[in-house]
């Protein structure tokens, strides 16, 4: 299958453009870090070791296994918990100079609280923090990467305001024992995905079924939370550790049907994106316009006397407003929009009033979502470099899901057309791109899909208790951009 490009988009404009020669466009900056990712309940394993505590997808896929489409866990996953020097292996052997890793709440506050402090946890991420630096790899750490602790999911979870203060404290320790060696830090990992995971009790951990209440309600402790984070490093360690703070946001591009349908894309970018981008990331601060008036108004006409939108008060805005230093952004695909209602009462997409689907010509992956759009990335880093004064973007996470095999030549064409598409949007753009890892350095549990569907660049043996790793030709092809710096020439046109 080899990509095509679409020929009718919406291009987004930067202000920042320039002009450059093709082999300037082919070539990563100076600087540009390069590297993987992961997340540590898919590939860590060890669920209940030296004392771990229970995480909400430890209780999921234990209680509720028919929730995975093949029952399977993450109990032992690619068992790196036991098994990180070989993954530090690989990344060595690439050529990366950064490696996104995930820190496992429960491993290292079993109770979820910071008043019993796990040292084995401790002991492991010091480990792996410790070889990726003898290793000339910096490490690029998640605090919050979807697996919360139990304990914390006992008191309501992310609905509940309490939980920002929770998360100061688990964060205050991260940057005690590990701020000396680790320069940036990601608080949370996509919080439109897990605050999904309160509209749907068959969806993801916790799976608890309150649509258009719960989801907006776990925004607003996210937001508080990562402000929280961020404050809090600024106060007591930003000076001596001289690291960085963000958050990972991810947004798949909208594509408009019509022109009467742009206005339905923007909604759905604000529903998406800006309700977290832009109280921390725009001048103004607090949710977009759009968003706080069709939730209240819905509300009201749905009976409830306040909006289902919980409000920051005037010293909140202020507090959350220009809480980063980078923003980490995790893009793989895009949707269709036009004008419309749907989805139930309450729900965030029929507040939203979008109708999504996929356009049938764009090619397919594994995963029904999924479909390659490399010229949506270039808009959605326009988008977000025009909308919020061109920050610096870490892309987090980019990749491509398949069935498994070594010889993964759609996952190839997907890097290679979607890292073009990115330099396009750093030499012609201007747009502020200061980093890539990756999706997924190894196969690994793919959530609801088990592992039914495999974004790994190396091939995982799960059948065999020792877990073998092998570079597939997406490790190999990436290896060689790795160490070039460059797009290898048979991939342009």
């Amino acid at each position: 299958m080899r990509f095509q490009t679409v020929c009718f988009f919406i291009f987004v404009t930067s202000a920042f453009g320039a002009d450059v020669d093709n082999e300037t466009l082919v070539t990563f900056p100076d600087g540009f870090l390069l590297g993987a990712a992961t997340a540590s309940y898919q590939v860590e394993g060890g669920w209940d070791a030296d004392g771990k505590g229970v995480n909400i997808w430890d209780t999921l896929t234990h209680e509720r296994p028919q929730l995975v489409v093949d029952h399977s866990s993450g109990d032992v996953a690619d068992d790196s918990y036991h098994l990180y020097t070989e993954d530090v292996k690989l990344l060595k052997n690439m050529g990366a100079q950064v490696y996104r890793f995930s820190i496992s709440w429960a491993r290292i506050l079993p109770e979820g609280h910071d008043n019993i402090v796990n040292q084995a946890g401790i002991d492991y991420y010091n480990n792996l923090i410790n070889l990726l630096l003898d290793n000339g790899i910096q490490p690029l750490v998640t605090m919050y990467h979807w697996d919360l602790p139990q304990k914390l999911q006992d008191l309501g979870g992310w609905p509940n305001r309490v939980l920002a203060t929770y998360s100061e404290n688990y964060a205050r320790i991260l940057f005690k024992n590990f701020g000396d060696r680790v320069k940036f830090w990601i608080t949370f990992n996509e919080p439109l995905t897990f605050m999904d995971a309160y509209t749907s009790d068959t969806g993801m951990a916790p799976s608890i079924n309150a649509p258009g209440i719960a989801d907006y309600l776990t925004a607003h402790t996210v937001i508080l939370a990562h402000a929280n984070i961020y404050r809090m490093y600024e106060r007591e360690f930003k000076e001596e550790q001289q690291g960085k703070v963000g958050i990972a946001l991810n947004i798949q591009w909208c594509q408009p049907e019509t022109s009467d349908d742009v206005d339905a894309c923007d909604r759905y970018y604000q529903f998406n994106f800006g309700i977290f981008a832009h109280p921390i990331l725009s001048e103004e601060g607090d949710y977009p316009s759009v968003v706080k008036e069709r939730v209240d108004a819905i509300s009201a006409q749905e009976g409830f006397t306040t909006s289902r939108l919980p409000k920051f008060t005037s010293e909140e805005v202020t507090f959350i407003k220009g809480t980063y230093d980078f923003m980490g952004h995790n893009f793989y695909t895009a949707v269709m929009g036009r004008e419309g209602v749907e989805g139930g009462s309450p729900s965030r997409s029929r507040d939203s009033g979008m109708i999504q689907f996929l356009d049938p010509s764009w090619p397919e992956s594994a995963s029904s979502w999924l479909r390659v759009v490399p010229w949506g990335f270039r808009n959605t880093l326009n988008r977000i470099a025009n909308e919020y004064g061109n920050p610096p973007i870490f892309i987090t996470e980019n990749g491509f899901s398949d069935y498994g095999g070594l010889n993964d030549t759609n996952r190839v064409l997907y890097y290679t057309e979607h890292l073009k598409e990115m330099l396009k949007a750093i030499h012609i753009d201007g747009v502020n791109v200061i980093g890539y890892t990756a999706w997924s350095l190894v196969d690994n549990f793919e959530w609801l899909r088990g592992y039914s569907e495999r974004f790994g660049i190396h091939e995982v043996n799960f059948n065999d208790p020792s877990r073998p790793r092998t570079p597939k030709e997406s490790a190999k092809v990436l290896t060689e951009i790795f160490q070039t710096r460059k797009i290898p020439d048979r991939f342009l046109d």
